[in-house]
């Protein structure tokens, strides 16, 4: 570690953020293109899933790591954020209290927070559903947490499988979160039209009888040594 890196503070306040005018158009795309765009990666662990199918999220990452069962640097967090935020809690992948409920996510949508991912448990599972609020979370914990032991806010997290930096773009929708590094949302934006595009013409495709199987499965196939040169399915 640099040793300008060692004297940063346990919060920072001030990051940069993914333009808004890409938020909002990568925001029309399902997680699932932005993922496949991005190289397959930056998609969290199924196990982080929303609290309902119809919840949908797009905006810039808030980052913060707690201890198991804390969620002080939460409420930190939750102080120093921006309208459109996404707030993504490291949580350690601990169920054994909840970091979040309800009177959290009501202040996080006064707020104008875009939403919450989370590596652990929440709680008011019903409550949120009923207010709306878009929420990710590892599970669920009736019981509450402590708010005693510090954290940081706004640093390099691990969640889900993937490493997350503060300004990072985050989607979601039902199934999971994508996270596409800051520098390359806006780069991804015309590959995930023309994958769009793609997909629509093969389902097209698909239901007119035009093409029932992929164009390249013959030509992986030979690749993978299951057909030999020359051979068709």
């Amino acid at each position: 570690m640099s040793q300008a890196a060692a004297w940063l503070p346990d919060v920072i306040k001030t990051i940069e953020r993914v333009d808004p005018a890409v938020v909002e158009q990568a925001g029309a795309f399902p997680s699932s293109i932005l993922a496949d765009v991005a190289g397959r990666r930056g998609a969290l662990s199924g196990r982080i899933a929303p609290l309902a199918p119809g919840m949908r999220v797009a905006g810039s990452a808030l980052t913060v790591e707690v201890r198991p069962g804390d969620n002080l640097m939460i409420h930190v967090a939750l102080a120093i954020a921006q309208p459109g935020d996404v707030i993504v809690v490291d949580g350690k992948g601990d169920l054994s209290s909840a970091l979040m409920g309800e009177i959290m996510s009501q202040q996080a949508k006064a707020l104008g927070i875009a939403g919450v991912v989370i590596d652990g448990a929440v709680r008011d599972s019903e409550a949120i559903r009923e207010l709306g609020f878009p929420m990710w979370a590892a599970g669920l914990n009736p019981n509450g947490p402590t708010k005693s032991v510090a954290g940081r806010v706004n640093h390099p997290v691990s969640i889900g499988g993937v490493t997350v930096n503060p300004g990072d773009l985050i989607v979601g929708d039902a199934d999971g979160i994508t996270v596409v590094e800051r520098s390359k949302a806006a780069s991804l934006l015309p590959l995930a039209v023309e994958k769009v595009a793609a997909e629509t013409k093969r389902i097209a495709d698909i239901k007119s009888g035009r093409q029932l199987r992929p164009g390249w499965l013959d030509a992986s196939l030979r690749a993978a040594g299951v057909l030999k040169d020359g051979e068709s399915l």
